[in-house]
């Protein structure tokens, strides 16, 4: 029997089985296919999106409007200014008025409960464009990312070096345990995944041969690894305050050229950005000034390197999010 998740939303990868993901793997392979050769695949001619948008993005945002324009839809972008959700208006109202004008909606914001009750009020499909909790658009572009680089992904070895209670973390934790990986969370004990994610993550490895690692040896964390990935060390929402901390817990997680070379010779690096690489940035100056820090989570050599695929995974998202847009509303 074929998958079909036509009319479903799209919060968390824990709702999908393997198949189902692994179906809208293949489908944005498809459609990065399609868009590369110039085909139009404008097959959803007709309806209608709306993007609401409670934290800035440049790839999210770029990626629905493309991959909503190149579907043949109409779309309509709202940030916080331009709604009266959760101030003037109830979030289950708002959700029941776009779901009378929408055929989909996208939610990027803070809380998980927000796109959950979106998706339970609003009666069309809703997806989770990146929560506190989960990001789960950017984990299909990461695994599709992978796939081009090795092919099959089963058994091979993913470490997260960072912060790795932050919801792309959390998100690779599940998807490599749905699709049969080996994940690694290497970071300090006190910033790894919270242990009801990961027990719950335990129990899907058991059926898909999946191993699950936590770990604050960065020896052990490198050891044998495909893919080496990494994330800001501070959150959007996070306060200023909390820099000075993060970075003394983080700094021997950096993500440089002597560790790379500990990676199997094939590994590659992976970032789903924006990245600290440098001092070219508002942020990475003040760094700079502050700690002495010229590069944070990543150094400019492996970020500019021959083993960076963080640009690749950047157009991924536009390919995979049409994929889950197209499958939900077909």
């Amino acid at each position: 029997m074929g998958v079909n998740v036509r009319g479903r939303s799209f919060l968390t990868l824990l709702d999908y089985t393997p198949d189902e993901i692994r179906y809208l793997l293949g489908l944005s392979a498809e459609f990065k296919r399609l868009k590369r050769a110039g085909i139009d695949h404008s097959s959803l001619k007709g309806k209608q999106v709306v993007l609401l948008f409670e934290k800035t993005s440049t790839r999210t945002r770029c990626a629905f409007e493309v991959a909503a324009r190149d579907l043949g839809m109409g779309v309509t972008f709202l940030d916080p200014g331009s709604s009266q959700m959760g101030k003037k208006e109830s979030l289950a109202d708002t959700a029941k008025v776009l779901g009378r004008m929408y055929d989909g909606i996208e939610y990027r914001g803070y809380k998980q409960s927000v796109v959950e009750d979106l998706a339970k009020y609003s009666g069309v499909p809703v997806w989770n464009g990146l929560t506190d909790d989960f990001h789960p658009t950017q984990m299909l572009a990461d695994i599709l990312t992978v796939q081009e680089e090795f092919g099959d992904v089963r058994g091979r070895k993913l470490t997260f070096f960072g912060d790795a209670r932050n919801n792309v973390a959390n998100s690779l934790l599940v998807i490599c345990s749905k699709l049969g990986m080996k994940f690694c969370a290497c970071a300090p004990e006190e910033l790894q995944p919270k242990k009801e994610l990961v027990d719950r993550c335990r129990r899907v490895a058991e059926e898909t041969g999946a191993e699950i690692t936590l770990t604050a040896d960065i020896e052990e964390g490198i050891r044998d690894c495909d893919v080496v990935y990494t994330d800001i060390w501070v959150s959007m929402g996070e306060p200023d305050e909390i820099w000075e901390k993060r970075i003394n817990l983080l700094k021997p997680y950096q993500v440089n050229k002597e560790l790379m070379a500990k990676a199997k010779p094939t590994a590659i690096f992976m970032h789903c950005l924006p990245s600290y690489h440098d001092r070219l940035t508002t942020t990475g100056e003040e760094i700079y000034q502050k700690f002495g820090l010229p590069a944070m989570e990543v150094t400019d050599d492996v970020f500019l390197g021959t083993q960076a695929r963080q640009f690749d995974e950047a157009e991924n998202r536009m390919h995979s999010i049409k994929a889950v847009m197209y499958a939900t509303l077909k």
